[in-house]
């Protein structure tokens, strides 16, 4: 053996365990940033230009006219008529009460959904109980039942309660979802370890003492992924509502089919429509767009 590898041995002993990892030529540590090439920020552009699109295109439909609308090609820089169009479609959709509804239900089945989706998902992860497997089969079974076979019995059913053209009608058929449960019970069963409920056990606590001080910090990330999710869809959801409200007390895309009545359809107008029942949505995410796209980050580690 060499003097200079001796030394070598010498050097390498003496130095900090930190150091000599920082030393390792080539190794990708953890923590390490790894950095993008050109080609990924490219493919990040078009797709966030191909996902920015229809908003804007939808924008530049509602500042024109009927006639510039319909022709070929179609106009991509915004026309003059934008708030004049928003002015009008707001007044002949109702969209201040449609807005007002909308929020109302979507915030209702939201907030229930994900309520009752991590209890349930709670239970199905960490309890121990007699049938919890062929619960859990029946309900994911029922995801595979198209919505379109309920809506005869449903409609009779919320005749009967006295709920026509009532917003309860859309509301309670959907206040819990079988994709939340699913959703909620693999997040838990990977993120709460069993270790925790049962620390918790030994302390004393009950199982919703458990559920409030252990799961729901636990389950915050994916909360707000579901919540976001399921506000997104009542928002948007056409078909039930459309059987069971009308023009009186409409949701936001049911009155939005006031501005397709007649014999000429005006799109710019449906565009500013479209435009203004899209604006609540943007807000939302603004605002938790943080929180949620944190959850979902967290989520993918987790898994």
């Amino acid at each position: 053996m060499t003097t200079d590898t001796l030394q070598a041995r010498q050097d390498v002993t003496r130095t900090s365990p930190s150091k000599r990892r920082l030393r390792i030529p080539g190794r990708v540590g953890a923590g390490r940033q790894h950095h993008a090439g050109p080609a990924t920020y490219i493919l990040l552009a078009v797709a966030a230009v191909l996902s920015i699109f229809p908003l804007y295109w939808t924008m530049v439909a509602a500042s024109t006219d009927n006639t510039r609308v319909t022709q070929t090609p179609p106009p991509f820089l915004p026309g003059p008529h934008l708030f004049e169009n928003l002015g009008k479609a707001w007044q002949d959709a109702a969209l201040g009460k449609a807005m007002v509804n909308s929020m109302i239900v979507a915030g209702t089945i939201a907030t229930s959904t994900v309520l009752f989706a991590t209890l349930a998902g709670f239970a199905f992860a960490k309890l121990r109980f007699k049938g919890r497997n062929i619960a859990l089969t029946l309900v994911i079974g029922t995801m595979l039942v198209p919505p379109q076979l309920a809506v005869v019995p449903l409609f009779l059913l919320m005749t009967d309660l006295g709920w026509g053209q009532k917003l309860p009608a859309v509301i309670f058929p959907t206040l819990v979802s079988a994709v939340g449960v699913f959703f909620m019970r693999q997040y838990l069963a990977d993120a709460l370890p069993d270790e925790l409920i049962e620390a918790g056990r030994v302390d004393g606590a009950h199982s919703l003492r458990i559920f409030w001080s252990i799961v729901l910090p636990v389950a915050r990330p994916a909360m707000a992924v579901l919540f976001m999710i399921t506000f997104v869809h009542a928002w948007n959801d056409f078909f039930w509502p459309f059987i069971v409200l009308d023009m009186t007390n409409p949701t936001v895309p049911v009155a939005l089919t006031q501005l397709s009545a007649g014999y000429v359809r005006d799109q710019s107008l449906i565009m500013a429509g479209a435009l203004l029942g899209t604006l609540p949505l943007l807000a939302m995410f603004i605002v938790f767009g943080r929180q949620i796209v944190g959850g979902i980050m967290q989520g993918a580690v987790k898994g």
